[in-house]
């Protein structure tokens, strides 16, 4: 199995980075009680010239194992998952915008 990262870009607008990291860190708490979570890191531009400030990665041991926590997230609008939980992406609030996407290594 190929480990696969969920990396969420987000534009996390001044006075929103509190809230940013927080939400970040309740699901990281969340995804640590999964299978197949590997680990997550967080990243904040050191330089504030573009709107995607934020980066988070999440690695998970195989894209099965990243389906399984996001499972009916993809079916429905809010993102919910079959614990309740807003998967994608989703669970930032306005006027926090995240860009999700999912990627397997190719190339080191």
């Amino acid at each position: 199995m190929t480990e696969i990262s969920a990396i969420n870009c987000i534009e996390v607008p001044v006075g929103s980075e509190d809230v940013a990291v927080s939400i970040r860190d309740e699901y990281v708490a969340y995804f640590r009680t999964k299978a197949g979570f590997v680990s997550s890191t967080f990243y904040r531009a050191s330089i504030q010239n573009d709107a995607i400030n934020f980066i988070n990665i999440v690695v998970w041991s195989s894209q099965e194992a990243y389906d399984a926590v996001v499972n009916e997230g993809f079916s429905n609008f809010e993102g919910l998952n079959a614990d309740g939980k807003k998967v994608l992406g989703k669970g930032f609030p306005a006027p926090i915008v995240v860009h999700p996407g999912v990627y397997e290594i190719i190339g080191g």
